[in-house]
């Protein structure tokens, strides 16, 4: 039956504060705003400083009230009064981000994970409920798919990894890739630190963290298996055997702009699937010897308090040095590890912003020793 075009709703334009502006996210945030302008409006943007002629011209075209470089000016960008901050900046550094937005009161669309990480208990109990809304396409998948059920129906989440440029080779084949080959990843285009992270399965170790975080799903029902093609992004298996599945092509624009419109869509953001061809979906068991950054992730995460900001922090050092020559990929994990194991966590059960930017430092300040001296 052909009941005509498809009709959008009128909707109210919302103020939006773009944090990380210049990176991935950031940028296809902003073209979304720039193909949706009567649904969004800039009225802050911030970044790291690394690309100052385009972060100059984003602001020329957008024209926020307020805009500026650096971790303040983000904390300051988060703050102003506006429907929604989108967190798409890279690292722990947007920990002070995330607090100040939800501090102000504004919905947190994040993509910026590491805070949600390192921050845990500290940025949740800060949250009021529904504030926070996730950008990372697993979770947004999981978001949607959990629209289908009770809390009390769900089961397990299962998240898609893609297994990145190396899936199926060992450990020993591992020893000498370059960086190079580390960021060919096979289907998503993103910044350097989160490509490397994703052909280390760190980034899939981060994610189960975030997603018991986010969702308050127990670890041992959390699943992840590899799904070369990234079409399914998470899925949710319910009490009764249902799953739900998330599916859509490999791009974060559809994540963003749900993550700025919550929970409405915003009509044509990227092209469907073509359920017109053929489409085959295969999913493949994690090795976890080859790739052990899953498992390690789901050790911190048990461990809880500061654990998680040592995996991070650690992880932050090794990548960076992995990609200026000074460090072999798989040692990249080796470090976390050795840090993680190293770490004493605090008993008092009261953990607090200071205990967690001081283990942030300690990881950071290890696991440079460790790579500076190696045993």
């Amino acid at each position: 039956m052909d009941n005509g075009p498809m009709t959008t709703p009128p909707v109210q334009r919302r103020d939006v504060a773009v944090l990380g502006s210049t990176g991935s996210i950031g940028t296809q945030a902003l073209d979304i705003v720039r193909a949706n302008p009567d649904r969004f409006r800039v009225v802050a943007l911030s970044a790291g400083g690394s690309h100052r002629e385009l972060f100059d011209a984003q602001v020329a075209e957008f024209a926020p009230g307020f805009s500026g470089l650096g971790a303040e000016a983000s904390a300051e960008a988060a703050s102003r009064p506006c429907d929604v901050v989108l967190n798409g900046i890279n690292g722990a550094v947007g920990l002070g981000a995330t607090l100040a937005a939800l501090d102000a009161g504004n919905t947190l669309a994040l993509a910026n994970k590491e805070s949600l990480i390192m921050g845990g208990p500290l940025v949740l109990e800060r949250a009021k409920p529904g504030q926070i809304v996730p950008v990372d396409s697993e979770h947004s998948a999981l978001a949607q798919c959990l629209r289908g059920g009770t809390a009390e129906e769900v089961r397990r989440l299962v998240l898609t990894a893609s297994g990145g440029p190396f899936r199926g080779r060992g450990r020993d084949e591992l020893l000498y890739v370059t960086v190079d080959e580390a960021l060919a990843h096979p289907t998503w285009d993103m910044g350097p630190v989160v490509t490397i992270n994703s052909a280390s399965l760190v980034n899939k170790g981060l994610e189960v963290i975030e997603a018991h975080l986010l969702f308050g799903i127990p670890y041992d029902r959390i699943e992840v298996v590899v799904h070369p093609t990234s079409v399914v992004h998470s899925m949710v298996e319910f009490a009764d055997g249902a799953t739900l599945v998330q599916a859509s092509p490999p791009t974060m624009l559809i994540p963003i702009a749900l993550g700025l419109a919550w929970p409405d869509r915003v009509p044509d953001t990227a092209p469907p699937v073509d359920w017109s061809h053929v489409n085959t979906w295969e999913f493949f068991p994690l090795d976890d010897e080859a790739f052990p950054a899953v498992r390690l992730a789901r050790e911190a995460g048990t461990t809880g308090a500061t654990a998680p900001a040592v995996y991070n922090a650690a992880n932050e050092v090794a990548v960076d040095a992995f990609r200026h020559g000074r460090l072999g990929f798989v040692e990249i994990i080796d470090t976390v590890s050795h840090v993680l194991g190293m770490h004493d966590v605090p008993s008092n059960g009261n953990l607090t912003l200071d205990d967690v930017l001081a283990a942030d430092a300690w990881a950071r300040a290890e696991a440079t020793r460790l790579i500076e001296s190696p045993a």
